[in-house]
């Protein structure tokens, strides 16, 4: 697994995440009584990381008393599925993309990718089990050509963009979650910082 190494800065603030982490519920909840709200969603293709590293990395961030976004975990029976799904991801402050082997082969996952993008969101990718050079849109003729050029522009910039990569039959499980949990943390603390200058 690759990581990013951050300053001593960054880590000093994340060891301060507690406080951060407190005071940024409390905004939230102060701002998003009425409206479907998370800190972070998690995109990822079900077949592929459903019963691992999406669920994983939604339980392990509900632990760390934030907000995370999975579709089996947020939504219920007659919610409307791009309704529900966009407005999320519209309200969200981070993004978390697991692309894995099937990962382009989603209408749903390229679609929220694209709204990521398109909403200008900070997005973490995570590679599993898939180098950023494997993953291209299949126009198998069930994509509208105007999906099809919003997918295309946002794969390349997530394949463009510094994520962390995991092989799932050599990897540590916990180790790719503490990462991106930590990833997640950061960003939200260094956007606190930034909304007060």
């Amino acid at each position: 697994m690759h990581r990013q190494c951050y300053s001593s800065a960054v880590i000093k603030n994340f060891l301060a995440r507690q406080t951060a982490t407190k005071e940024l519920l409390a905004t939230n909840d102060a701002v998003t009584k009425n409206k479907p709200y998370c800190d972070v969603f998690i995109n990822h293709r079900g077949i592929d990381t459903k019963r691992t590293l999406a669920t994983l990395l939604y339980d392990h961030l509900s632990r760390q008393k934030l907000k995370p976004f999975l579709d089996n975990k947020n939504m219920k029976p007659g919610d409307k599925l791009f309704d529900h799904i966009d407005n999320a991801i519209r309200n969200c402050k981070v993004g978390i993309a697991v692309f894995s082997p099937n990962y382009c082969k989603s209408y749903f996952c390229l679609h929220e990718l694209a709204l990521f993008v398109e909403s200008k969101k900070k997005v973490i990718p995570i590679f599993c089990d898939v180098k950023p050079s494997q993953l291209s849109v299949t126009g198998n003729g069930n994509v509208p050509k105007k999906d099809l050029l919003r997918f295309e522009s946002a794969l390349e910039e997530a394949k463009c963009t510094v994520g962390l990569t995991f092989d799932s039959l050599e990897g540590n499980w916990l180790d790719v979650v503490n990462s991106a949990s930590e990833i997640v943390m950061e960003s939200l603390i260094e956007m606190k910082s930034s909304d007060f200058h």
